[in-house]
């Protein structure tokens, strides 16, 4: 399912306003953007080669909450790449492709907050 890269930015942003507020209130210097792929740093980053069957739909890129010391500040913003031609290549349609989109935002954002995958798989389930 392709989009344009403003619908797929809308997308990305209406996920991110939709972050419950209790969470939500606790982001402070995050990016959100959004790129076609990763790049080679990016790919490395996130542990995931290309070319063997993993794909990266999200990278978060920054000190998670719970690493932070009192001497934080003055930092550049931590940053959440949510990556579009990997949930085009995903979605078979608009619904699933929006659905994929708020799923990685928040997968992100719960990095963001500490949490591994481990731990956010926990607590995706039903």
């Amino acid at each position: 399912m392709q989009v344009s890269e403003d619908e797929f930015y809308t997308l990305v942003q209406k996920a991110v306003a939709e972050i419950p507020e209790r969470f939500a209130k606790h982001l402070n210097n995050v990016a959100f953007l959004t790129a076609d792929v990763p790049t080679p740093l990016q790919q490395r980053a996130s542990g995931t080669l290309h070319g063997r069957g993993q794909v990266l739909l999200g990278l978060y890129e920054g000190i998670p909450l719970p690493r932070r010391t009192g001497g934080y500040s003055g930092v550049v913003p931590d940053v959440i790449t949510v990556f579009q031609n990997a949930h085009e290549m995903l979605a078979p349609n608009a619904e699933v492709l929006e659905r994929m989109v708020h799923q990685t935002v928040w997968h992100e954002v719960a990095h963001y907050f500490g949490l591994d995958h481990g731990q956010i798989r926990a607590l995706e389930r039903p």
